[in-house]
């Protein structure tokens, strides 16, 4: 006997807070934070689906960095990873109401950008960088910070159509992306540089 469609698909209002799905964006649309909705192909959901790709990149870095050896660079990635909840939340955000960010503090600030050019400063003083353009994957932890350096960048240009005049979204991206590096040619080891690797002469 086929079951009734009010119990397999019960009423949109009846929303239980235990069930991840909502059906509500089936229609291709998104909710903004504090109320509105867009299409999910517009420009804040792409900006801020970057950062949320980004932070998983850097998650993986972290996991890949788990070994005692590198418990203060899991531990830099972990603070990372929670700054970029606050750049979602400011991509998110209905345009109109973002004074409620300001007063909950929940926006970035130009504090979080200095704080970043802190700590490239202090990684750059503990290895030699590198002057010419290297190759990634001399190991996983720097392949994966690579890998999150190239999703930041995405981000930032993403953002650049989406942030809110006067946010400081694109520049903690900006200088972001130059930490990722920066902490990948530290966990290098060994940089290969790209001009040492011979050219196939068939290709």
């Amino acid at each position: 006997m086929a079951q009734d469609s009010s119990e397999t698909f019960p009423e949109a209002d009846v929303v239980d807070a235990r069930r991840v799905y909502t059906r509500t964006g089936d229609d291709g649309s998104t909710d903004l934070l504090y109320g509105g909705r867009v299409s999910k192909d517009s420009t804040q959901p792409a900006a801020y689906g970057d950062v949320d790709e980004l932070q998983a990149c850097i998650g993986l870095a972290r996991a890949a960095a788990s070994d005692e050896a590198r418990i203060g660079l899991a531990e830099m990635l972990l603070g990372l990873e929670r700054d970029l909840w606050v750049v979602m939340a400011d991509l998110a955000c209905n345009p109109e109401r973002l004074s409620r960010l300001d007063d909950a503090d929940g926006r970035p600030t130009m504090a979080m950008v200095s704080h970043l050019e802190n700590l490239i400063d202090e990684v750059s003083g503990r290895f030699n960088p590198p002057t010419e353009f290297v190759l990634p994957g001399q190991n996983e932890v720097a392949s994966r910070l690579d890998m999150a350096r190239t999703v930041c960048r995405r981000a930032e240009r993403s953002s650049l159509a989406a942030a809110a005049d006067g946010s400081t979204v694109v520049p903690y991206l900006n200088r972001l992306s130059d930490l990722l590096w920066t902490l990948a040619r530290w966990q290098d080891e060994s940089p290969l540089a790209a001009r040492s690797v011979p050219v196939d002469p068939a290709t």
